[in-house]
């Protein structure tokens, strides 16, 4: 099992990286076009305000979701809580598997630097990730994470390929991550318009890929 700090450290982690997209990721409310290149310098309060009101829209349903979500939490033989949790026990078909496949696959693709955690690292100065974004791509306050969305149109993506290609390899089972830390869902998604169902390449990956 992972000791209490590590999983503290990790959640940690995760909340920082989504603090530092949301704070970055949604362009001016003076433009009319979200995907609008960044070119203006705002405070994390206003940019923080112009997100609430861009997902407040989607607020009832995710409380719905949420409430359903706790009403359950104690069904069943697990509970949110390590003493239960400590008692699950690997299925045997997952044991007997020997092969899978993890797909990390999103807009973090179209720099293609460093790993899945660039929309992290790009903000972090001194990292080789801000380093490689401001000598490639420019300053932040004018080329920020969200201005890689339109660069990622995933046009030479077939699910049936793909499909074809894991059954080939011997794959017993295929996860491919629906959304990561960047917050933009390969799925479409009807609490967030920033998926790939509704910007980039206008597909829904992992749908299509379920089909």
């Amino acid at each position: 099992m992972i000791s209490a700090a590590r999983r503290r450290s990790r959640v940690r982690i995760l909340w920082l990286a989504i603090l530092s997209i949301t704070l970055t990721a949604f362009a001016p409310s003076t433009q009319q076009d979200p995907l609008a290149p960044t070119h203006d310098v705002k405070s994390a309060a206003d940019i923080d305000r112009e997100w609430q009101a861009a997902v407040a829209k989607y607020d009832g349903a995710r409380a719905a979701i949420l409430k359903d979500v706790a009403r359950q939490a104690n069904d069943g033989p697990y509970r949110p809580d390590w003493e239960t949790l400590q008692k699950y026990e690997i299925p045997q078909w997952y044991k007997d598997a020997k092969f899978g496949i993890f797909i990390h696959w999103g807009v973090y693709s179209v720099p293609a630097f460093g790993d899945e955690w660039y929309p992290r690292n790009m903000y972090r100065p001194g990292s080789e990730e801000y380093k490689h974004h401001i000598s490639t791509y420019g300053p932040l306050e004018e080329f920020g994470y969200k201005d890689f969305i339109p660069m990622f149109k995933a046009e030479h993506f077939n699910a049936d390929d793909w499909v074809d290609l894991f059954q080939q390899a011997g794959a017993r089972y295929v996860v491919p991550v629906a959304e990561h830390c960047d917050g933009f869902a390969m799925y479409d998604s009807s609490l967030t318009d920033w998926n790939a169902a509704k910007m980039g390449p206008k597909r829904d990956v992992v749908g299509e890929l379920a089909a």
